[in-house]
Formats: structure tokens, sequence, C-alpha cells
């Protein structure tokens, strides 16, 4: 059996609001961590800007930052999925 290790954090962007951050929701009796709306629009805008004028190195780096939060957030979210699918099953 294997271990995945987590993805590496090394920092925060600076724009990433200290609360409200993550939103927990309930998937199938599962809890899942997602970005909130606030940190999605965020990430939207400078995916457009991305997309029509660039980004300033800045914002590189914000975008970079945002995509390790996202990786982080899908490996406790496959992590946490996984421990309830592999749970024991209470026989009759």
């Amino acid at each position: 059996m294997s271990i995945l290790l987590p993805p590496q954090l090394q920092t925060f962007p600076d724009s990433l609001p200290v609360e409200g951050a993550v939103n927990i929701v309930v998937e199938e009796g599962i809890p899942i961590f997602r970005a909130s709306q606030i940190v999605q629009k965020r990430i939207e805008a400078l995916i457009d800007k991305q997309a029509d004028d660039g980004l300033s190195l800045e914002e590189v780096v914000e975008l970079d930052r945002y995509e390790d939060i996202d990786d982080y957030l899908s490996f406790v979210n496959r992590a946490i999925r996984n421990l309830y699918l592999n749970q024991p099953q209470p026989t009759d």
C-alpha cells in the first residue's frame, strides 16, 4: 500500500480572505471542502484577465497559489471520501 502525500502549500495569496475562504458541503453523507464564492470569483477574474490582457507577475503568482490550494483541497476531499468508502460495513 502506498501512502499519498498532500500537495505542498508554501504561502497563501494575499487576496485569500482569512475567514470564509472555504465552504463545507455534504454530498452523499461525506463532507466536501470547496473554495467559497468569493475565492471562486477571484480565480475566475484572474483566468479571464489571463485570456484577455495577460497577467502581471504578481497575478501569475497569485493564480499559481490558488491552484496549489485547489490541489490541496482535492487531496483532502479524496482522502476523506476514501476513508468513508473503505469503512467496514455493519453486518446484520
